[in-house]
């Protein structure tokens, strides 16, 4: 008798230890395991920052990439707010820019090519002509080294060499992200170079903020400071005009739904970027402190505000999206089920010279910080 009690103890306790050593999901439900592989002959991994009042966000050093954004809603249950996918080898082998950290420069230079000092450069053209997001080796697909100095910071590295993606310059790039206790994901990037280059870095999170990308995002109310926007091409190229939105669909001063206006293909932009796509002039002039767009889900009563340092956001509602990409959970991505705030200097900028300049040199600093503060409406 005492020996099957022996026995059972034993089992028992083996059973518990197995339950202790069982992996624990965040909240959004990703296994951390699920993002350890070998990318770059090093280890890549899923980082969390938390906070008191119920907020987690997750990470993946492979792109920079914001995984997962965690929030409360109206009622207090937790929702994921964010497109991704839920383990490293979608991210590696399917190609996205969902939640990437975007360099060496974000958005479109005309026909792949700018001149810096007399010198002109080629580039990558990947996206109708023009070099997109640093071309298709971006910052995106590479393994940035991770340091997680707290529970509510991770501070990511990427260093790229002269001529990466035809890029001038050896830069060494740094993406801090800090989780606030009120709420904020809050975003600074740094950049260093050797020699004469262009830099502009954002973020590349498609929201969903119902928590519900099976649905899109056309109900969401948004709401943009800013008069102007920059107009574009047929290939999604801006002209160099800087246009009013008075009067037309481009108009967010007093908030709008996204779909109120983005079927009316009579209105050239919205036709020419097959929905928003654009990049709107915000009057904010670097400020941080004044917010320069809000975006809420009357669905799940979030509310997201953005602040910038930087002159532009670049508005994306997920036109391309085609049900192709099966995300997180097994959920399919269907057109327009996420929007992208991408803060930025504006697209071109180095073929631009009256626009705000993307050029950086040695001895400068690169800088630049976004913030999303998250919140809920009653």
């Amino acid at each position: 008798m005492k020996r099957t009690i022996l026995a059972l103890l034993t089992l028992s306790a083996a059973l518990l230890a197995g339950c202790d050593r069982a992996e624990r999901p965040t909240r959004s439900g990703l296994l951390r395991s699920d993002f350890q592989t070998t990318v770059e002959e090093r280890q890549t991994d899923l980082y969390t920052l938390a906070n008191a009042a119920g907020m987690e966000v997750c990470i993946t050093p492979f792109g920079g990439r914001i995984v997962s954004i965690v929030v409360p809603d109206r009622d207090g249950e937790p929702r994921d707010v964010v497109l991704g996918f839920d383990n490293i080898e979608d991210y590696r082998t399917i190609p996205s820019d969902f939640g990437a950290s975007i360099g060496r420069y974000a958005n479109r230079i005309a026909e792949g090519r700018f001149t810096l000092d007399g010198v002109t450069y080629d580039l990558p053209k990947n996206n109708f002509g023009h070099c997109l997001h640093g071309g298709p080796e971006g910052w995106q697909y590479r393994l940035y080294e991770a340091e997680q100095p707290t529970d509510n910071v991770l501070k990511l590295t990427l260093r790229s060499q002269d001529g990466e993606m035809g890029f001038p310059g050896a830069v060494t790039a740094q993406v801090t992200f800090t989780l606030t206790d009120d709420n904020a994901l809050d975003i600074a990037y740094e950049a260093e170079t050797d020699a004469p280059t262009v830099v502009n870095m954002t973020n590349h999170s498609y929201f969903n903020l119902a928590g519900d990308p099976s649905k899109t995002i056309l109900n969401d109310v948004l709401q943009i400071d800013a008069d102007g926007y920059t107009p574009v091409d047929s290939t999604y190229m801006t002209t160099g005009e800087i246009l009013a939105v008075e009067d037309t669909p481009m108009d967010f001063r007093v908030p709008k739904t996204l779909g109120a206006e983005i079927g009316n293909f009579e209105f050239e932009q919205l036709r020419n970027g097959n929905g928003y796509d654009h990049n709107w002039v915000l009057n904010t002039a670097g400020d941080v402190t004044k917010p320069a767009a809000v975006l809420y889900s009357p669905a799940s009563g979030i509310e997201m505000t953005l602040y910038t340092t930087e002159p532009g956001v670049q508005v994306y509602t997920g036109n391309f999206l085609d049900g192709t990409v099966t995300g997180k959970h097994g959920i399919v991505y269907g057109q327009r089920t996420g929007v992208c705030l991408e803060t930025q200097k504006y697209p071109d900028t180095p073929n631009k010279s009256a626009w705000p300049s993307a050029v950086l040199r040695p001895g400068e600093k690169y800088e630049s910080r976004t913030l999303f503060r998250f919140g809920v409406r009653d």
